[in-house]
């Protein structure tokens, strides 16, 4: 009995340190909510927008990922952007909800391009419910205690834009937070690590048809400890009305996504994700949504 429980504790260990060393929350539709891992976005192109994406990934397995996500940015002044951010994963027995307060300042370049410098300060709330898991014995573990904890952090980011492209290049959680250690004799969840962000898009207007804009885009993942992940992105708008297109993960995924604009307010859209990495995923797809609200 004494192993099992020990090959329990071990394997919770093991699948926190994965989570961990691995990407942070991805989004398909990253484009219409970038402020998330960039807090240089609030308060661009003096909008002021609320987006709203959920995500719920291979749809069908019990206790699968999870992902809600809002973001929030205004234009304060001239040059000024402020903005939150939240997002919430829950995984199995684990969730975890990072929040943030957004900052941008805009600095001119040129009389058709901006230049966005933003900073987050914000923190993660992290918990293990050990509550889910079953074990071969009907007294408890103190190895394996639930845990919860909120670590702060700070992020900075910066954007280059005008009306044709967009350069993004990120580092919403700068700290290297440590939490795979020993407290008071039980063990402690895993690591996080930074993540750098890199992304960037252009607009193409076709002359002989001017309803239509192709907008191809990507988003560029990195943490040590964890292969790159790398999304690209085309879009096709039409007549500023409604935008499909698809992505491709490399060697993660494809799908397809579609948006409509209502009265140039409002942004609804949906992103269909099928998986490639393995045979079980093959047969499972990932559902997002988005809602974007522009004033």
């Amino acid at each position: 009995m004494k192993i099992i429980k020990n090959i329990l504790a071990g394997a919770l260990l093991l699948f926190t340190s994965l989570t961990f060393a691995q990407q942070e929350s991805l989004f398909t539709t990253y484009r219409y909510n970038m402020n998330l891992v960039n807090p240089a976005y609030v308060g661009v192109d003096r909008e002021t927008a609320v987006s709203s994406t959920f995500r719920n990934q291979w749809t069908g397995i019990q206790d699968a990922p999870q992902t809600q996500a809002v973001s929030f940015g205004t234009p304060i002044g001239k040059n000024l952007g402020i903005g939150l951010s939240m997002v919430y994963d829950k995984t199995f027995v684990e969730k975890q909800t990072q929040v943030g307060l957004d900052i941008s300042y805009k600095i001119q370049v040129s009389a058709f391009t901006d230049l966005y410098l933003g900073i987050k300060a914000g923190g993660n709330s992290y918990s293990v419910n050990t509550s889910g898991l079953e074990t071969y014995n009907h007294q408890s573990d103190p190895a394996l205690n639930s845990i919860s904890q909120f670590n702060p952090n700070v992020g900075v980011g910066a954007l280059l834009k005008n009306d044709k492209f967009y350069a993004s290049l990120s580092v919403p959680r700068l700290l290297n937070t440590e939490r795979a250690k020993t407290e008071n004799g039980y063990a402690t969840a895993a690591t996080d690590r930074p993540h750098i962000y890199l992304s960037g898009g252009y607009n193409f207007d076709f002359e002989t048809l001017t309803p239509l804009v192709l907008k191809p885009s990507f988003m560029m993942r990195y943490v040590n400890g964890a292969p790159i992940s790398l999304d690209v992105n085309a879009m096709l708008q039409i007549d500023e009305f409604l935008e499909i297109g698809g992505m491709y993960r490399i060697d993660k995924a494809y799908g397809a996504i579609g948006g409509v604009t209502i009265s140039k307010l409002l942004t609804v859209g949906y992103a269909y994700e099928i998986s490639t990495q393995t045979q079980l995923a093959r047969v499972r797809n990932t559902n997002e949504f988005f809602l974007r609200f522009k004033f």
